[in-house]
């Protein structure tokens, strides 16, 4: 008969050489932007390759924020300088965060029909007035471009003209909305409107009118993923993500974030 005494110790002994097992099989868990999803999604085979297992998810930068500060669990987070330094005054990101890459503003429109001419800020202005419907993204829903592009419509005292004939999106693609016919143009980030089928991206906003949402990577205070964190970020930031992020529309930076 085995000692009790022997037993236990046997049991603590298993519970001590598997949980380290257990800690390497949980997930890491990345909540991204939705303009950097198709990044992500480039990246994450050879990730994947590497013996990582992934789980992620995507929101407006907004209901990113929402959704943490509310008690969502994640390792990474690829959003805003902004946004992370709000997750940094709560607690919920250790760090700063680190740069991955900067996206413009563009246009596009479905694919067969006429370019419109938005080399200059007149003919993007009339590129909008003369469309039956223009699709953006929501700016109550914490989208970035919808945000900017709704002050910039003020600027250009086209407001009034391009509301009642706006069809706000609430995340995702705002050019699904063209490809399906239920609007002629959409305003949004250039790495949002490359993949939707059926559009073609007629180019970015001209240079004087043009905005830069600048991506970055934070890693959860208290992550269990902390190497596999590290390691998704420095792939990112690697010669190969700047390749991924070119083709995606984007523009690599190498920056750490200043500490506020």
């Amino acid at each position: 008969m085995i000692d009790p005494g022997r037993m236990r110790l046997l049991f603590a002994l298993s519970v001590v050489l598997v949980l380290p097992d257990l800690a390497r099989a949980e997930p890491l868990k990345v909540l991204t932007a939705g303009a950097f999803k198709q990044v992500l999604l480039a990246v994450l085979p050879q990730f994947e390759a590497a013996g990582h297992e992934v789980t992620w998810d995507n929101d407006t930068v907004g209901g990113l924020l929402k959704r943490i500060e509310a008690g969502e669990g994640f390792d990474v987070v690829i959003a805003s300088p902004a946004a992370l330094d709000t997750l940094g005054k709560s607690a919920r990101i250790a760090g700063t965060g680190v740069g991955l890459a900067k996206v413009g503003v563009g246009v596009a429109v479905r694919e067969g029909a006429a370019k419109p001419d938005i080399s200059t800020v007149e003919g993007f202005k009339q590129a909008l007035l003369a469309a039956r419907a223009v699709a953006y993204i929501d700016p109550a829903s914490g989208g970035s471009s919808g945000i900017y592009l709704s002050g910039l419509l003020e600027r250009l005292g086209i407001a009034d003209v391009i509301r009642p004939k706006a069809v706000l999106v609430h995340g995702g693609a705002s050019a699904d909305r063209v490809a399906s016919g239920e609007a002629d143009i959409a305003v949004q980030q250039i790495s949002e409107l490359l993949p939707v089928k059926g559009v073609v991206v007629v180019g970015p906003l001209p240079a004087e009118i043009q905005n830069y949402t600048i991506y970055a990577a934070g890693i959860a205070a208290g992550s269990r993923q902390q190497a596999s964190a590290e390691a998704l970020i420095d792939l990112l930031r690697s010669g190969g993500g700047a390749a991924v992020l070119g083709s995606r529309g984007m523009q690599p930076i190498d920056a750490e974030l200043p500490a506020k």
